[in-house]
């Protein structure tokens, strides 16, 4: 008997080169090695570089990151990814000395009580003695341990901004919600999806009635390196000794010659009689058994229009902000007034042109020579577009007034280096979850093809590379039949 002949092998094409494309052609090289199944794998990005919004330099001593400089250990598949490709040895933590953020209030700096996370107090003797809030905003947010809980239903959803009104007062929101929230999403919490982004506070009060009551119950199951945290929970971020940067290089080197195409635009993707067609931009066109479209919400709209009007409609209408950082290099001596911690957040009320500024050399080890400040500020976003509108120049004198007259900054920086991201920041609509089961539902009409990326579930590291490896294991399910929908153990 002859030898059966040797099964033909798959192709999946990975459309965009940010941290998502990459996690998901990984993700493909990872179930190929595990199954044995052959599955080519390609990777077009249209740009010269990898990496999308991850970008770091160094600058005279600086290491200065363009897009996120960090990531949450809290959502484990970021962790996870950098165990299994071999850098977890490069993680470093935030600095343990110095996790405080500050608020801006009437111009002063003042610290956000110990304990307060996000939204809500989990130690009560801080937050009452904070000068932060006034009595009467104390008072009012001290009513969430009486007041009763709201019935959202299975999937009732509900804005950032009601919820926090409703809970403990527009004090609460327009001091401490609003800033803190605005600097992880640029959202406007009037819109702002609490499901979407920070279902726990609806699942505290299903469960506690009062969320400052579940928020107490929650630290005293905490571990004691994360109990003095206040505002963001810092313990919980880690970043790279050289940059974010080493995640996009340590997956790129780590997936087979030739996978990786930049320069390589997409102008179209269609449906073949028996395969998948992806056109480039001159000319040729790629066949493959599956696509994953790992590029902002948008383009992946443009480029399945001819084949699913209805599914481009819906990834269209996925409204995205601007948003800009500005870094800024000082001697430490120029800037008299710094808070002793990561930063601050800047409420909409103060009026001014940051939505927060963190301070990288003191955030984390080695980011500046010895006796340089380095600041990094955040710009734009869904409540201050106008900002993302104003010209370099006209944005750089627009920060240093700021920090003139927040931190007694004297002088000008050594260095300024400004990164502009436009439409890249997703805004989660209450509903959003609907939106995405819409399209998910869609999708599955056509089999091999998926979108991945940070307009569905989340807009951090750990959510890329989530989102990407979910896209890929559904894909393998339709295109190998064998294949595990399960992640890898790690």
């Amino acid at each position: 008997m002859s030898e059966p002949a040797e099964k033909k092998s798959k192709r999946v094409i990975v459309v965009g080169g940010g941290v998502t494309g990459l996690a998901a052609a990984h993700r493909v090289v990872e179930v190929t090695n595990r199954t044995g199944q052959h599955i080519d794998v390609s990777l077009l990005e249209a740009n010269p570089r990898l990496g999308g919004t991850i970008v770091t330099t160094v600058r005279d001593g600086c290491l200065i990151e363009g897009g996120p400089d960090s990531f949450i250990t809290q959502k484990p598949w970021a962790l996870a990814l950098c165990r299994r490709i071999g850098i977890e040895g490069e993680l470093i933590p935030t600095n343990p000395a110095c996790r405080r953020t500050f608020v801006v209030r009437d111009g002063e700096m003042y610290p956000i009580p110990e304990g307060f996370l996000l939204l809500a107090p989990s130690r009560i003797w801080p937050f009452v003695t904070s000068r932060l809030f006034s009595w009467p905003g104390k008072l009012r947010m001290g009513l969430d341990l009486v007041l009763p809980r709201k019935h959202h239903g299975t999937d009732g959803d509900e804005s950032l901004a009601s919820f926090v009104r409703r809970r403990f007062g527009r004090e609460s929101l327009d001091r401490v919600a609003q800033p803190l929230v605005g600097g992880i999403y640029t959202a406007d919490p009037e819109y702002l999806s609490l499901r979407t982004t920070m279902p726990r506070f609806l699942e505290m009060e299903a469960k506690y009635r009062s969320v400052i009551w579940g928020m107490v119950k929650g630290r005293k199951a905490a571990s004691a390196a994360e109990r003095g945290d206040s505002g963001a929970r810092y313990s919980m971020f880690m970043s790279f000794r050289r940059g974010m940067v080493t995640l996009i290089d340590a997956l790129a080197s780590r997936l087979p010659a030739g996978v990786i195409r930049t320069g390589a635009a997409v102008s179209r993707v269609s449906r073949g009689p028996t395969s998948w067609c992806v056109e480039l931009a001159d000319g040729p066109i790629e066949e493959a058994d599956a696509v994953v479209l790992a590029c902002p919400a948008h383009v992946s709209a443009r480029l399945i229009r001819q084949v699913d009007s209805s599914i481009a409609d819906d990834l269209a209408s996925i409204r995205c902000a601007s948003s800009a950082t500005m870094t800024l290099a000082f001697d430490a001596a120029q800037v008299p007034r710094a808070p002793d911690g990561f930063g601050f957040v800047v409420p909409v009320v103060e009026r001014r042109t940051m939505i927060a500024a963190t301070f990288s050399s003191i955030k984390f080890p080695g980011r500046a020579p010895e006796g340089t400040l380095l600041v990094r500020a955040f710009l734009g976003g869904a409540m201050q577009p106008q900002v993302y509108d104003l010209n370099d120049d006209e944005l750089r004198q627009a920060v240093l007034t700021d920090l003139r007259d927040l931190v007694g900054l004297r002088g000008g920086p050594k260095l300024i280096e400004t990164h502009r991201w436009p439409a890249s920041m997703p805004q989660y609509p209450v509903g959003h979850l609907d939106h995405v089961r819409r399209i998910e539902a869609k999708l599955a009409r056509w089999p091999g093809l998926a979108v991945a990326g940070n307009a569905f579930g989340g807009v951090g590291v750990p959510d890329c590379v989530r989102s990407a490896e979910s896209a890929v294991d559904r894909l393998l399910g339709c295109v190998v039949a064998t294949t595990p929908s399960r992640s890898p153990a790690t």
